[in-house]
């Protein structure tokens, strides 16, 4: 039996994490040095996120995100 309360993330653990960290004000750089991947990988999710969401732009990511829950303000 499915459970409607259940939430299905759109994001991938790692595409959290980035958008989390782009969040607290990280730049792609400091990023790439937290979770020890290049930045190109980086941006590799933002961009991958971005054409999930159907935006334009990592601002408008963010506030989709935020929109549906998927990120938070801590």
């Amino acid at each position: 039996m499915y459970d409607n309360n259940q939430h299905r993330s759109i994001l991938t653990s790692r595409e959290r994490q980035i958008f989390q960290l782009l969040v607290e004000d990280n730049s792609t750089k400091d990023i790439s040095v937290l979770l020890t991947i290049s930045e190109k990988t980086v941006r590799n999710h933002i961009s991958n996120t971005i054409q999930k969401l159907g935006v334009s732009g990592r601002s408008q990511a963010i506030v989709e995100l935020l929109r549906l829950g998927e990120l938070s303000l801590n």
